[in-house]
């Protein structure tokens, strides 16, 4: 399981979250013992307009959360993809914190702070893993909360755009890493590129059996998710689509741009104009998927074969774009949106966070 969906029975507030101390904390972050001072657009500022009678509202006035991870006290962990900062929120809507900023972020493009994963052994170490764009590369680096990024993998080509950013950590331990093409299509079926991958590895960044590369053939990886079977899926954003969901196979080549062999078919696909997928979380056999273009959450059934059911979605069009997508211990999801990004059209309590229980397979929702 994944540890972003680790718990014990839900979130009771007892203070303020305290890391574990590690690390010399970088200049750009504020120190951890003390309450960070509310910037404008912060959602701990007054003025961020956080609407009070919205259920599913957790934070507001945040920059474009992308990276999201569940902690084992029930809270969350949310990166803001172009400013690179680390805020604490909370499913009790108390205001948001302000931890750290990851320094040498550069969000040229779609680039920037786009994945988090807790470390496999978080509650021993406290360790932070992050996919980033810095001026020379795409790469994951590794930190207390409060400390100095650490390089995992490095060398990941980086470009303007699809620049992927997908993180998950398996039951075994080790990391899988979805990258994108970054813009030239080649590099996602060259062997020899990090580029249009799902990479595998180890927490220390080394390759995992044939590794590095686990699969090829893919534009933009943006999120990585695994079902209660134990197989690996992935989103792939797909230039004028359609989109794809993948189901992720060790040398398994999906296509893109084209290829000489066998190609894996997708699980399913969203045509142009409703897709956009930025998010991916399962429950048992039962995906969601945030859509950006769709502006929805769209909800895929497996059968026990892997064969897709009747797609149906939620949220349509009620928060603008949607982005990452996260279940957390008590079966709900977590969920930014992203109409901050200079594609969508901002409310003016933009960017928010949100959590709300799915429907269920006998019709119950809150929605």
């Amino acid at each position: 399981m994944l540890l972003a969906g680790c718990g014990d029975g839900g979130y009771t507030p007892a203070g303020p979250f305290r890391p574990l101390p590690q690390g010399n904390p970088p200049e750009v972050g504020p120190p951890t013992d003390t309450p960070a001072v509310p910037a404008p657009g912060d959602p701990a500022n007054p003025e961020s307009g956080q609407d009070a009678g919205d259920p599913n509202l957790v934070a507001s006035g945040l920059a474009v959360p992308t990276g999201l991870a569940v902690l084992p006290d029930g809270t969350a962990i949310v990166g803001e993809r172009a400013t690179g900062r680390l805020l604490q929120v909370f499913p009790d809507r108390s205001p948001a914190r302000l931890l750290m900023t990851v320094p040498s972020i550069d969000a040229t493009g779609d680039g920037g702070l786009l994945g988090l994963a807790l470390s496999p052994t978080f509650s021993e170490d406290g360790l932070i893993y992050a996919y980033i764009s810095t001026a020379a590369d795409n790469r994951v680096v590794r930190f207390p909360i409060g400390g100095t990024p650490n390089p995992v993998l490095i060398g990941i080509p980086h470009g303007d755009h699809s620049n992927g950013g997908g993180l998950l950590f398996a039951a075994d331990g080790t990391l899988f890493v979805g990258t994108g093409d970054t813009g030239n299509p080649a590099l996602a079926a060259d062997p020899t590129s990090l580029a249009g991958k799902v990479l595998h590895v180890d927490v220390f960044g080394r390759p995992v059996g044939n590794g590095p590369v686990f699969s090829r053939g893919h534009s933009d990886v943006t999120a990585l998710c695994v079902g209660g079977d134990a197989k690996l899926y992935a989103t792939d954003d797909l230039p004028g689509g359609p989109d794809e969901l993948d189901r992720i196979t060790e040398g398994g080549d999906y296509g893109w741009p084209s290829s000489t062999g066998p190609v894996v078919a997708p699980v399913t696909t969203f045509p142009a104009g409703q897709g956009g997928l930025g998010g991916c979380a399962i429950a048992t056999r039962t995906v969601y998927l945030g859509s950006l273009d769709g502006q929805r959450v769209d909800i895929v059934p497996l059968a026990a074969n892997g064969t897709p059911g009747k797609v149906t979605d939620v949220l349509s069009g009620k928060y603008g774009r949607l982005r990452t997508v996260v279940l957390d211990a008590d079966g709900a999801l977590w969920i930014t949106t992203s109409n901050r990004d200079g594609i969508g059209t901002p409310a003016q309590d933009d960017d928010k966070v949100l959590r709300i229980v799915p429907p269920t397979s006998s019709g119950g929702s809150p929605l």
